[in-house]
């Protein structure tokens, strides 16, 4: 699913009115249709509704709302706010048809607004903006946002939320956001709303297909796009029946110092789980007796420290590597970490303290080989790129290093996402918060390990690898719950990940 910016949003409607064709006025009703239909689904006619519709067409969307419903028997309480003495014409046109109502209470506010009492168990529809919004609200709207923000009763945002930029916010004035219970977008979610400083403000998401023209958003150019299960119905490849351990790849996985060896276990257990067809773990002495119990399938070798990685080995004959799961951060494995990045011919998987090495020795990265992956999470990125101001900077920042330096940064959080090294922006939508425990990251780390290693191009190895781990995490929660999950579960549930995805 692509996704689209605020001005390709205007244009989208534009096009749906030209080649449909279809009047921008019945697009409205359709819009405000669907609207319409959910909240009497989720609200009796015993309901009042307070609606709050501003000057333009998301305004208008709320005044064709407020007629709906109450000719469904509902009561509603409006107030349009036109201070600038003009309205859009489709909500010119929706205030005039809402006048033949009586069972609806408009008010038309052009200076003076007393702020009205609205009870717990009523609902409130903010209208006010939409997509189109490219400025904070100010003034009398901010005093109109914060108002709602303080009722307690629930809020539906029409499209996306009142004061809210559908990208970017970091210079926006967050305190003047309403805050919705409930946010019905039309058609496709907006960037800001993948953000978690940005779940505060819309709530519940549902989306609404209003049948907006098809043509137009597949033409449309976007570097953003969410994956899609459909999309990677042919990724997997199917296994020769005559394949033999050597044809399915050789994964090197270097990690583990003294007191986590179970990161390496987990990444272990993981890239074997999804199809390498061996594994080879470089690890500290002391780690021997565990390994060999945990994963008698993992081959072992051995560094000449017995409490930490100090040294790299040759890298030649493996067909992916991965390094950093319980690594470290000794400036001994820091030294051996940038022996192995000189060496590597292949891309490279770096996660956990290998990235947290970079972070300290920067000047590194430019030695990290064509194509590797890094899996950081939000704190091992800043200590990449710098501390950020919110997610939108960082998630350019990473775009930029991505491109700069011709590498995949999985940057991993509930809505994880891949920048590729052309600029194009993936993030995965499945997951949940029960994978919010130590070893999730490890776990990634052996997937992808084990895709690389069996020759998948990197960019679907990629995609591919993010998006089992959240299927293999979701298939777990449904068993399990979120609140009793572990990595290993994550490992375990794989397999049933693997069977979804071929039925796809």
């Amino acid at each position: 699913m692509k996704i689209l910016t605020g001005g390709q949003f205007k244009e989208l409607d534009k096009y749906t009115v030209e080649h449909e064709p279809i009047s921008p006025i019945d697009l409205m009703e359709r819009a405000s249709t669907a609207i319409t239909n959910e909240l009497v689904s989720r609200w009796d006619n015993q309901t009042r509704f307070f609606v709050f519709a501003g000057p333009g067409n998301n305004g208008g969307d709320a005044l064709a709302v407020s007629r709906m419903l109450a000719q469904k028997g509902y009561s509603a309480e409006v107030y349009l706010f036109n201070v600038s003495g003009k309205l859009s014409e489709e909500c010119e046109t929706n205030k005039t048809r809402l006048t033949m109502y009586p069972n609806v209470r408009l008010t038309e506010v052009m200076n003076q607004f007393t702020f009205p009492t609205i009870e717990s168990n009523d609902v409130i529809i903010d209208g006010l903006f939409g997509t189109g919004l490219n400025k904070p609200l100010s003034g009398g709207y901010a005093s109109v946002a914060k108002s709602i923000n303080a009722c307690k009763a629930k809020v539906v945002s029409i499209d996306i939320p009142s004061g809210l930029m559908c990208e970017d916010n970091t210079y926006n004035n967050m305190s003047c956001i309403v805050r919705a219970s409930l946010t019905l977008t039309i058609q496709l979610p907006k960037l800001a709303f993948f953000f978690p400083e940005i779940q505060k403000y819309i709530g519940e998401l549902k989306i609404l297909n209003i049948g907006l023209h098809p043509a137009y958003i597949q033409e449309a150019e976007s570097s953003i796009e969410t994956i899609e299960s459909k999309t990677l119905s042919g990724y997997l490849r199917p296994r020769d029946p005559f394949a033999h351990k050597g044809m399915m790849g050789h994964a090197l996985i270097v990690g583990g110092s003294f007191g986590m060896a179970g990161c390496t276990i987990l990444a272990s257990r993981a890239c074997l789980r999804c199809g390498a067809g061996k594994v080879t773990v470089h690890t500290p002495r002391m780690n021997n007796d565990i390994l060999q119990v945990t994963i008698p399938e993992a081959i072992l070798s051995h560094d000449i420290d017995d409490d930490i990685i100090t040294n790299s080995i040759s890298t030649h004959e493996y067909s992916s590597i991965a390094i950093g799961p319980g690594l470290g951060d000794n400036e001994n494995t820091a030294m051996a970490l940038r022996e192995f990045l000189l060496q590597a011919s292949i891309p490279v998987i770096l996660d956990a303290d290998a990235l947290n090495i970079l972070g300290s020795h920067k000047e590194w990265i430019q030695d990290i080989p064509q194509n590797s992956i890094l899996t950081p999470h939000v704190k091992e990125l800043e200590r990449l790129i710098g501390q950020c101001t919110d997610s939108f900077e960082r998630l350019s920042k990473a775009r930029e290093l991505a491109i700069k330096r011709q590498i995949y940064i999985v940057l991993k959080g509930h809505f994880t996402m891949i920048c590729t090294p052309t600029g194009k922006t993936f993030i995965n939508t499945n997951g949940n918060a029960g994978m919010a425990t130590a070893g999730s990251g490890d776990v990634l780390c052996g997937i992808l390990a084990a895709l690389l290693a069996q020759k998948y191009p990197v960019e679907k190895a990629v995609i591919m690898g993010v998006f089992l781990h959240g299927l293999a995490g979701d298939l777990a929660a449904k068993v399990l719950e979120e609140e009793c999950m572990t990595a290993s579960d994550i490992i375990t549930y794989l397999p049933q990940a693997f069977k979804t995805l071929k039925r796809i």
